[in-house]
């Protein structure tokens, strides 16, 4: 094979965006071999390209190698099992499930085959993020003592929300903001920390906008090593805040305003601590701003190293496995709200998806009515 014939499951905003670039020929030795919605309306713009309203005859089709699925994030679970059974690569939209269950259930699908499976985490290309990752592991700040992530610049609109008749609930979209939004923020908490512990969470179900699920999200996080977390984010906050703070040892480095500050301790705090004979005395330190360069982040980099993959067996930037994660943390702080407990992780994946079921068999909302929108997605990208 020297060409990755690829699919598109699910063709609305982000589905549209990136049967585009993919049109467009942006990504190398790869063609866009067909589209598939069950809105047939939304075909007509991909006139000249095979198209469908069942994911399952177009997996049938002989097509495709491989399919990106952009469809509601219920649909995941099934089609990209329903994909590995017919041999064709996967790259899924995050969140890669709705809950714990369903993840562990597309991994063990895939288990055993020699498809690629990815998933399109792109906030892991931004050179902010990258260069991150490299200090934390290089263990610049030394030992993590607190992890604090503000991330309330979400801001969505009663617009948006009505703008599909899935969004915003638990049957169609099994969340809120730590399902559609957060997926990536979350990807990015356990990649650069790893798993917490524990997790005690408040959020807010419809506190800013008419929908059930959470909008406002306030998380409290306990580490192994005694670390502890705060996470914070809402859709219904302008102009918000995005400021990533982790104080170790070493010192305290900061991400926000799209810049990198590090003030760092010229002695290590608990040394300095237990060795000065002065009370109120503080490390001498440094005022450092951390540079970084590179390309920006865009969803045809998690694209193309897929198409790599695929064609050259080279690693992919984010392991659809990895997604596991980032779903395991916002099922937690949902859990952590309906029983008011703290979490203990590993989540209990079959009591989550019980108690997610009871929700949809409860509810009692009714949904705004759809609403067209118009508009260029690509605004929304952190």
């Amino acid at each position: 094979m020297d060409k990755v014939r690829l699919g598109i499951i699910g063709v609305g905003g982000m589905g549209g965006h990136h049967a585009r670039y993919l049109k467009a020929g942006e990504i190398k030795r790869c063609e866009l071999a067909a589209v598939c919605d069950v809105d047939e309306s939304k075909l007509a713009h991909w006139d000249g390209i095979p198209h469908f309203t069942d994911s399952a005859k177009m997996l049938r089709s002989g097509l495709m190698d491989a399919v990106i699925i952009a469809t509601p994030h219920y649909d995941h679970t099934t089609i990209g099992i329903d994909a590995f059974s017919q041999g064709i690569h996967v790259l899924t939209e995050k969140p890669i499930s709705v809950h714990k269950a369903d993840c562990q259930r597309m991994i063990d699908a895939h288990k055993g085959t020699d498809l690629v499976f990815g998933a399109m985490f792109q906030c892991r290309t931004d050179p902010i993020n990258i260069k991150i990752k490299k200090l934390l592991d290089a263990g610049v700040v030394g030992e993590i003592n607190r992890i604090n992530w503000i991330i309330t610049d979400w801001f969505r609109t009663e617009a948006y929300y009505a703008s599909g008749g899935w969004r915003a609930t638990w049957s169609g979209e099994g969340g809120g903001v730590l399902l559609n939004q957060c997926p990536h923020n979350l990807d990015l908490m356990q990649w650069f920390f790893g798993m917490p512990t524990k997790v005690r969470a408040f959020c807010k179900f419809g506190a800013k906008h008419d929908i059930e699920v959470e909008d406002q999200v306030t998380a409290y996080l306990e580490y192994e090593n005694g670390a502890t977390g705060t996470f914070i984010t809402t859709t219904g906050e302008a102009p918000g805040t995005n400021r990533l703070e982790i104080a170790g040892e070493q010192g305290k480095l900061v991400a926000e305003g799209g810049k990198i500050t590090f003030i760092r301790n010229e002695i290590q705090m608990t040394e300095f601590s237990r060795t000065t004979d002065k009370g109120f005395a503080m490390p001498d330190r440094w005022n450092c701003e951390i540079p970084f360069g590179g390309p920006p982040c865009k969803h045809q980099n998690i694209t193309q190293a897929f198409v790599n993959a695929v064609l050259d067996g080279t690693p992919l930037i984010a392991e659809a496995a990895d997604g596991i994660r980032s779903v395991e943390l916002a099922n937690c702080m949902l859990y952590s709200t309906w029983t008011d407990t703290t979490v203990e992780l590993p989540l209990d994946a079959v009591g989550y998806e019980t108690a997610l079921k009871e929700r949809i068999a409860t509810s009692r909302f009714q949904k705004t009515t759809a609403q067209n929108r118009d508009e260029d997605i690509t605004t929304s990208f952190k």
